[in-house]
This record gives structure tokens, C-alpha cells and sequence, in this order.
């Protein structure tokens, strides 16, 4: 067996279909994860998947390998990666979810997860699976586990509703983009409570295509925006929500059809969860807004900033007991759904905080954005090493400069910060600045990146 060091990612196992991902090589995936988790006393593997053409071949696939190590399969279907994760938690069983997420439509993935929506990552698990895959699984002598098919769609909805009453809410319109995702699944069946919801869902692209026909389902690309916002500002809507391909992150756009930062509905919610637990912790990623700890600790929270990554947010949450996590790239993790990540209940929260009071979405984002900030901008370098060396002798002797390398490269400044990461993947450092105003933040920017890029 070849290496696989190319498909086996920090987090999850990714690759292009037909040429680094088969159902061959997803089968063997599958017994090796089997003989991971049994060690555990698992019971069962419950198996998810998305809507790409490839998904429920590999999860069959998958499914042939746990069973051919005496583990049974819980065979959810078609589901978001969340729905997944809440079969998981709520049937106390690893999981497998069959998806690219926002990737184009060649690729597809696993993500794994332990009983309870624990992570499984190079560190916990991952490793050990890329290595009997790439050894060779050994056999196993017993009888082969059973398949059976489970629908978990409307108890995941339920759940939902239950930890977000929208009930209340006053009338909200509310155009919603699957990107041809998950999203499409989901959205119908949570919105669609008995006696109904005052949210009335303008759905567009919700017929689920894994070719993408659109625009790719990735919210993080503004391009990937444009027909939402423009769809909110022709029907008057009060919010408009972009899922990305598995539906785990959501994105939020206002009544103008502006983007409301991750930030910004990192602190949102915060305030919403400290409100059910006083004095509670929060999770936020080192380059989320620095408005999150400093309205997190207002209102009573204990703001603990993690690296970067899912892995090291539920971690954290673990650590910490935290009732809520949030990261710059909308993914969204919440203790009531077993510290997992869920872009549905995110939305489901900034709803309603609108809906309870008669302000517009952009007043009442307005409180949690304090700061200018640059977005991600990634630069293509030669050398990472060297070019983070170079910016940090630049800024770290400056007056009243505070340096970390908690994840890459960190410098506090008296008129702002910024953040240089290496990406894992490629020859990329990946930059985020704040500062005080506009003015400030873009002339912090040029100067960072005039060494980066030197």
C-alpha cells in the first residue's frame, strides 16, 4: 500500500475520487476504524453521507469494511454533518460522515468521530488508522457484523427546536442558500415544527447535486454570496443563511445584504449561552475578533482562546467543561450538542435574537463588531520558516509589542494585531489583522505583507 499521507489530513481523510479515493481503499478505511473503536466497546458504527454522486458507494463501501470486522453499521443515509454528529451523541456511537464539504465536486472525504461526537484526528486516532491501512488490516475470524438503516432526520430536528424555541419569535423572512448542500435536507424538516414557526424559509438551491450546478457551496468565498445577497435585498428580507456542502457551517447576512462577520455571531451567541449559564466558559480561536473575549468577559464568561482547528476547539471545551466555542470560519460548537460543530443551531440562535426584539439584523449586530479587520489572506512563500522569522524581527522589539507562537505567529501592537499561520497543506502563510479603524488595519496589513511577500 502506498502512502497516504496526501489523502489523510489533520482533521479528516480527503482526496479526489477515482484517483486517490476508491471504494477499495474506503473499505479498508472502514475495517481499520472497526478494529479501532471495538477496542472501545463500541457496538455499532453509525454511517452518514452527503449528497455527491460518490457518497453512497463509499459509504457502502465503508460499511463492508466495519462489518467485516464483526461490528455492526447504523446506516443513517442522507445527512448533514451535523445530523450525523447527532446520531453519534444521542446513540452513543462512532460515526462516519461521507463528505468534501465545500470542495469541488471531484473530491470526497470521511470525517470520524468517536461514541458521543468526539474527534478523531492525527492525534486521536487518525494516525493509527493511516498506519493498518497502509500495513494491512488483519483479517477477523468471527462472523461479520449487519447493516440496518435508521432515520434520525426528524429526532435531530426535534432536538433543535428543543434547545432553540423559535416559537416566539415575531414574523421573520428569511431567504436561506443550501449551495445544492445539505442544507437542503435539513432546513425543511427543522423549520417545519408542529403548529408551525413564524419563520417564513425562501429556499434557493435546495435541490441536493453534488455537481454543484450554482456555485460551489462554500460561503467562505464571497463570490459564493452574491446571489443571496442579492436575492435578500430584492425580497426585503429580514436575514439571509448560507450553508456550505455538509451543512456544518452557516454564514449570516443582513437585511442589507451584508456579511455578518463569525466573530460578531461568536459573541452573539456567546451572550445567548451565558444567559442559560452564568459565569460559564467560551471557546474562540486565536484570530477571531478580540471583541469576543472582551464581550464574553462582560457579560460574565470566561473567554479561553485554543489554536485553530475543530480538534483543538472540542478539546478545549472538554478541558474546560465550556458551554460554547465559535471559530472565524463559521464553524460553531455548542456542550448541549456533545461539543460538536452545528452551522443549524448557530443560525437557529441568530434568528432568534432577531426575533425577539423589533431592530433590524444589522443594529443588532452592530454591538458585537468593534474592530476593522482583514479577512484571511493567504500569500504563496518559498520558505515559511524564514518569512515568519522576518516578521517577527520586524514587529518584535517594537514598543509595547507582545509576541506568541501559541499557532504560528501572533504580535499584540498598541494599534492592532495580527496573526501569520503556515497552512499544513501547502506553501501558503495565511494572515489576519484587526485594529482599531480601517485606516489603521490596512497600512498594519501592507507592512506585514511586504515582508511576507518580499
Amino acid at each position: 500500500m502506498s502512502d497516504l499521507s496526501g489523502i489523510v489530513k489533520a482533521y479528516d481523510i480527503r482526496g479526489v475520487v477515482g484517483e486517490q479515493l476508491d471504494e477499495d481503499l474506503v473499505e479498508r478505511f472502514g475495517a481499520a476504524f472497526a478494529r479501532l473503536v471495538v477496542g472501545e466497546a463500541a457496538s455499532a458504527v453509525v454511517i452518514g453521507h452527503d449528497m455527491r454522486d460518490s457518497s453512497p458507494g463509499l459509504a457502502s463501501a465503508f460499511a463492508r469494511g466495519v462489518t467485516s470486522q464483526g461490528v455492526d453499521v447504523v446506516s443513517i443515509g442522507l445527512a448533514s454533518t451535523d445530523q450525523l454528529y447527532f446520531a453519534s451523541g444521542s446513540l452513543n456511537l462512532p460515526g462516519a460522515m461521507f463528505t468534501a464539504s465545500h470542495n469541488p465536486a471531484k473530491y470526497n472525504g470521511i470525517k470520524l468521530c468517536r461514541a458521543g461526537a468526539a474527534p478523531v484526528g492525527q492525534d486521536s486516532g487518525l494516525a493509527e488508522i493511516k498506519e493498518s491501512v497502509e500495513q494491512g488490516v488483519p483479517p477477523f475470524e468471527g462472523a461479520r457484523g449487519v447493516v440496518t438503516e435508521r432515520d434520525v432526520l426528524a429526532d435531530y430536528a426535534a432536538y433543535l427546536r428543543k434547545l432553540v424555541d423559535l416559537s416566539a419569535s415575531r414574523p421573520l423572512k428569511v431567504v436561506v442558500d443550501a449551495g445544492n448542500g445539505m442544507g437542503g435536507h435539513t432546513v425543511p424538516q427543522v423549520f417545519s415544527a408542529p403548529g408551525g414557526l413564524p419563520i417564513d424559509i425562501v429556499p434557493m438551491y435546495f435541490e441536493l447535486d453534488g455537481s454543484f450546478p450554482n456555485h460551489e457551496a462554500n460561503p467562505l468565498d464571497p463570490a459564493n454570496l452574491v446571489d443571496l445577497q442579492a436575492k435578500v435585498r430584492e425580497l426585503g428580507a429580514d436575514a439571509g443563511v448560507a450553508f456550505d456542502g455538509d451543512a456544518d457551517r452557516c454564514f449570516i447576512v443582513d437585511e442589507n445584504g451584508d456579511p455578518v462577520a463569525p466573530s460578531a455571531i461568536t459573541a452573539l451567541v456567546a451572550v445567548r449561552e451565558l444567559a442559560k449559564d452564568p459565569g460559564a466558559t467560551v471557546i474562540h480561536n486565536l484570530i477571531t475578533s478580540k471583541a469576543v473575549p472582551e464581550i464574553v468577559a462582560e457579560h460574565g464568561g470566561k473567554p479561553v482562546r485554543t489554536r485553530v482547528g475543530h480538534s483543538f476547539i472540542k478539546a478545549s471545551m472538554a478541558e474546560t467543561d465550556a458551554i460554547f466555542g465559535g471559530e472565524h470560519s463559521a464553524h460553531y460548537y455548542f456542550r448541549d450538542f456533545w461539543r460538536a460543530d452545528t452551522g443549524m443551531l448557530a443560525a437557529m440562535h441568530v434568528l432568534a435574537a432577531l426575533g425577539e426584539q423589533d431592530g433590524p439584523l444589522s443594529e443588532l449586530t452592530a454591538s458585537y463588531r468593534r474592530y476593522a479587520a482583514s479577512g484571511e489572506i493567504n500569500s504563496t512563500v518559498d520558505d515559511q520558516v524564514a518569512r515568519q522569522l522576518a516578521v517577527k524581527d520586524a514587529f518584535g522589539n517594537r514598543p509595547g509589542a507582545v509576541v506568541d507562537e501559541l499557532d504560528g505567529l501572533t504580535v499584540e501592537l498598541p494599534e492592532g494585531w495580527f496573526n501569520l499561520r503556515p497552512s499544513n497543506t501547502e506553501p501558503l502563510l495565511r494572515l489576519n489583522v484587526e485594529a482599531q479603524d480601517e485606516d489603521a488595519m490596512r497600512a498594519l496589513t501592507d507592512e506585514v505583507l511586504a515582508i511576507v511577500r518580499g
